[in-house]
């Protein structure tokens, strides 16, 4: 694509995302939840560097991770090198993970568990996922009973885990599948998938952001027998932001060099381990390498301006607008403006408009761009008003997940298996960066006002965000199963010797 047309495509996208959600606050502060000026024009910088993070971030993404795991993955498949292919996917799992903008968000936002700590090992989650994604293709391992299995160790290990870490796990699951991660992962499952010439291959390749989804729920699980007891002092920097409305304008230009600071440290390792393997194996010619140097670049640019408008301005106004809807008087809107807000939230994710046409061609048009739009738009306002209810009643997780995830394994049996891989990687499509960046922060400031405890009320939102496009996208595919087996069973009209046949009228 054109640098110039690039630019603008990305840019549109990254507005179309966040205008809606502004409009939607803007008129909120107008009308009946009204918040002082300085808090006001801090949301709405915020939103403008939101914008122009994102923009230059996806752009940046697409020039370089989609690039660096193309030509990764191209080469590990002519090495047909299995210990090599495991490691490579490990080491990639890991470097891309820690570089992800919404983990890093979440990372920030969750009491009592080190930032730090928190993203390692959500990261060496993905990068043992990856692996296991990768043996997947290999070895042509059915993704239903995979799934299945993985599933029911999640639930069995959360059966004993401390209740103030079974949230958090499953919202690291969502937000791991974003904007950094899936277009390298997918990319990277491409090129391996190409080792295999049977007619199954491609199909194999989907699956890969599902399976990545589960590596980080399990690690956080495990995370929570050996990380206890940790101090007050690590509690999340959202809530520390709130303490003047000055000190909100003034931290825009404090956070932008301590933000800098984090994503070098944070892009370095892919940096290095693309070099390397540029010197070793990749032998790049000139102009495709500085174009790959160029787009990691921007994507740090892109990804410093998205964090500071995010953590300084966008996420305050979230937390404090969620409090602010818990007061008697406007109690009862909280769930329906969420719903609204869901609703808006995957209307603009771009991605999603990519998983809609996939769809639409995988089904031969049997089930339309249109009905696959309409349904992830209910699934993610669903889930919006299903977190707003459990910041309302303090409802555990559990009772949503646990027959949530069953009733969408149960259909993965009776769906196309094609279908299943796209549904459980449309989890990490619908739970976008808007999620993570606002909506959870509106739980939090709900959940805070309510005085119900943030890690096991508020936490929990961008999992169900993940899981309800597992269960409405398989209902499509068994549409589609219905469908198809419709045509089938219609009669062919017969004639008998005497019929007079009008063509014109058939």
């Amino acid at each position: 694509m054109n640098p110039k047309k690039m630019f603008f495509e990305k840019f549109r996208e990254a507005a179309a995302s966040v205008l809606p959600i502004t409009l939607i606050v803007a008129v909120m502060c107008f009308s009946f939840v009204p918040v002082t000026t300085d808090l006001l024009l801090a949301f709405l910088v915020g939103a403008v560097m939101l914008i122009v993070g994102m923009g230059l971030f996806t752009m940046g993404s697409d020039v370089s991770m989609t690039q660096i795991g193309s030509h990764m993955g191209a080469k590990l498949t002519k090495s047909r090198n299995l210990p090599l292919i495991i490691c490579v996917s490990l080491v990639l799992g890991i470097a891309i993970t820690v570089a992800e903008p919404d983990l890093q968000v979440l990372a920030a936002n969750v009491p009592n568990i080190n930032t730090l700590v928190l993203i390692i090992t959500v990261a060496i989650g993905v990068g043992l996922f990856l692996m296991v994604s990768m043996l997947r293709i290999l070895f042509r391992i059915p993704l239903k009973w995979l799934l299945l299995g993985l599933h029911a160790l999640v639930f069995i290990l959360a059966a004993f885990t401390d209740p103030d870490y079974l949230a958090v796990a499953f919202d690291s699951g969502g937000v791991t599948t974003g904007p950094m991660t899936v277009p390298f992962i997918m990319a990277l499952g491409v090129g391996v998938a190409s080792i295999r010439s049977d007619e199954n291959a491609q199909t194999d390749s989907f699956g890969l952001v599902a399976l990545c989804s589960v590596g980080p729920i399990l690690a956080v699980l495990l995370l929570s027998f050996i990380y206890k007891n940790a101090p007050e002092s690590a509690a999340a920097s959202l809530v520390n932001n709130y303490a003047t409305t000055v000190e909100l304008g003034l931290s825009y230009v404090h956070a932008l060099p301590e933000y800098l600071l984090e994503v070098v440290i944070a892009l370095l390792p892919i940096v290095v381990f693309f070099l390397l393997f540029q010197v070793v194996a990749l032998k790049l010619q000139h102009l495709p390498l500085m174009r790959i140097l160029l787009g990691l670049v921007i994507t740090c640019v892109g990804l410093v301006l998205f964090l500071t408008g995010v953590n300084v301005g966008f996420s305050s106004l979230g937390y404090i607008l969620g409090q602010r809807l818990t007061s008697p008087e406007l109690r009862f809107l909280l769930i329906p403006i969420a719903m609204v807000m869901g609703w808006f939230i995957i209307n603009a994710e771009p991605a999603v408009h990519v998983l809609n046409k996939q769809v639409e061609e995988l089904s031969a048009g049997a089930i339309s761009e249109k009905a696959m739009h309409y349904s992830l738009s209910i699934a993610v306002s669903a889930a919006m008003g299903l977190a707003m209810l459990r910041v309302l009643t303090g409802m555990s997780i559990m009772w949503l997940v646990i027959p949530g995830y069953a009733v969408a394994l149960i259909l993965a049996f009776f769906v196309p298996q094609t279908f299943t891989a796209i549904a459980f990687d449309s989890g990490g499509v619908a739970s976008g960066p808007l999620t993570a960046t606002f909506m959870l922060p509106f739980a939090m400031g709900a959940c805070n006002a309510m005085g119900g405890n943030i890690m096991t009320d508020a936490f929990g939102l961008v999992a169900l965000v993940a899981m309800m496009p597992l269960i409405t996208v398989q209902i499509m595919g068994l549409i589609y199963v219905l469908k198809v087996r419709t045509v089938q069973q219609q009669p062919e009209l017969e004639y008998g010797e005497s019929d007079v046949i009008e063509l014109w009228e058939v």
